[in-house]
């Protein structure tokens, strides 16, 4: 039996941008627009009356701006909300904090020609507005402060481990459950989130004034150091290498690798071959199965690997693939992977090779 199709509904103040939506999503016959509606105070409204399964939702509106507008759904109604988002500083800010108040994701609004832009971007907003569609926003709770640093317990040495992290929707959130968690003198954390590029930077700034530890957007050539995370750029591939004694960061190529960059595979599968066994895997939250690969060869070399739970995860497609694959050690709540790292580069015993 065919499932009905995914009910959305658009809020923008811009006329000619809700029309432009309206004519893209309504060409997909798995997508039905319901409505749209100008302002926070009319979609109010049609979101009584429609009952949508996914909404549309403008940074900048008049009368009240979609970040607050987001924050009332999700106290109120949690529901699936996809942040339509200039790629202006401010707007990478403002998508954000909304990713923070339980947006899914997000689709940035062409610059220059609307209708051509969207029109360009056309597969990109169907594919985010059915992964929305299924996302678990029923987990989410508006006080997702992460618990009090972990400490390090007897034994714990930092300075010879290596956290890989890969993460995509949902993962702005996960990642801060994580990275907020950690103490001070936590191991070096490599982090690959699926983000455009004028999102990474901005994304790396908000978590290092969030964190004890220090989190920058990843430079080529850069030590990787206890107390830090390295985020990958928006646009190129992040990996780990060796210079001398030294781990370092490499970062470049543009390439695709599972119609990303960055990739998680990419960055994992690094690590599997420049740490080996002294290294931390983990996946995050996200669609498909970027990671799953690269997750695999890190237990393979006898690596310990920690999948996020379905429970919690805003979309369970990575770390389903992972699990599946035979790539994850150990399955997790969120809540309790800040603490596991802490465990795991604690222990320092020696592993065998798993084959």
């Amino acid at each position: 039996m065919t499932s009905r199709p995914v009910r959305v509904l658009i809020i923008d103040d811009s006329a000619l941008m809700r029309q432009m939506l309206t004519e893209i999503l309504s060409c997909e016959p798995e997508i039905k627009v319901v409505g749209s509606a100008p302002d926070p105070f009319v979609a109010r409204e049609k979101i009584k009356q429609l009952n949508p399964d996914v909404v549309t939702l403008d940074v900048e509106m008049p009368r009240m701006d979609g970040l607050e507008f987001l924050r009332r759904i999700m106290t109120l109604r949690p529901m699936p909300v996809v942040m339509v988002s200039s790629l202006t500083q401010d707007g990478a800010d403002a998508t954000l904090r909304a990713l923070e108040l339980g947006a899914v994701d997000f689709v940035a609004k062409p610059t220059l020609d609307l209708q051509a832009g969207l029109s360009q971007m056309k597969a990109e907003v169907i594919a985010k507005i059915k992964t929305a569609a299924r996302a678990n926003v029923s987990l989410r709770r508006m006080s997702t402060s992460p618990n009090v640093a972990a400490k390090p317990g007897p034994g714990y040495s930092s300075t010879e481990k290596i956290v890989a992290i890969g993460s995509s929707t949902g993962g702005v959130e996960a990642l801060y459950t994580v990275l907020a968690s950690l103490p001070a003198d936590s191991p070096a954390i490599m982090v690959t989130q699926h983000m455009p590029k004028q999102f990474t930077a901005s994304f790396a700034r908000r978590l290092n004034g969030l964190c004890a530890i220090e989190v920058a957007e990843a430079q080529d050539g850069a030590r990787v150091l206890p107390g830090h995370a390295y985020i990958a750029p928006g646009d190129r591939h992040l990996k780990l290498a060796l210079s001398g004694a030294n781990y370092v960061c490499s970062v470049g190529g543009t390439e695709p690798v599972n119609g990303h960059c960055p990739a998680v595979d990419v960055l994992l599968h690094s690590v599997a071959s420049s740490a080996g066994r002294n290294a931390v895997g983990v996946i995050l939250t996200g669609m498909g199965r970027d990671g799953a690969n690269g997750l695999l060869a890190m237990r393979q070399v006898g690596a310990h690997t920690v999948g996020q739970d379905e429970a919690t995860s805003i979309v369970y497609g990575m770390p389903r693939a992972a699990f599946e694959c035979g790539a994850v050690e150990t399955q997790l709540p969120l809540g309790q992977i800040s603490g596991e790292i802490i465990n795991l580069c604690g222990a320092g015993v020696a592993r065998a090779v798993r084959v």
